[in-house]
């Protein structure tokens, strides 16, 4: 009876998660603003038709940095949140964020700014 609970707490805890989010100031969807970040930093859209779409921003896998993109919720008015997510630290996320930023400013003409203290 004990070895299941005694299994559970020896499991390692889920890598933390940093986030950093730019807001862009344009409407645009959730699906055009994905493909757009996708095109910037030249990696494809990952679990394309599920809750959780993302783009990878630096390497091949979630171990980095990655993009999640946040709509407005029912009847909030534009913008829109772009989430840059890092396992590493709260600085590479802020990091990756501003990089990010500045990559789809000089990509799209979008009005970007970030939502937390650089």
């Amino acid at each position: 009876m004990l070895e299941p609970l005694r299994q559970l707490l020896r499991r390692p805890a889920p890598p933390a998660e940093y986030c950093a989010t730019i807001v862009v100031m344009s409407a645009v969807t959730k699906l055009d603003a994905l493909a757009i970040v996708a095109l910037a930093v030249d990696s494809p859209v990952e679990q394309q038709r599920t809750m959780s779409p993302y783009v990878l921003l630096d390497g091949a896998h979630r171990d980095g940095a990655w993009v999640e993109i946040e709509i407005p919720k029912f009847g909030e008015p534009p913008p829109l949140a772009i989430d840059v997510y890092s396992t590493i630290s709260d600085d590479h996320a802020r990091l990756q964020a501003l990089t990010l930023l500045a990559q789809l400013e000089q990509y799209t003409g979008w009005r970007i700014r970030p939502d937390f203290a650089a």
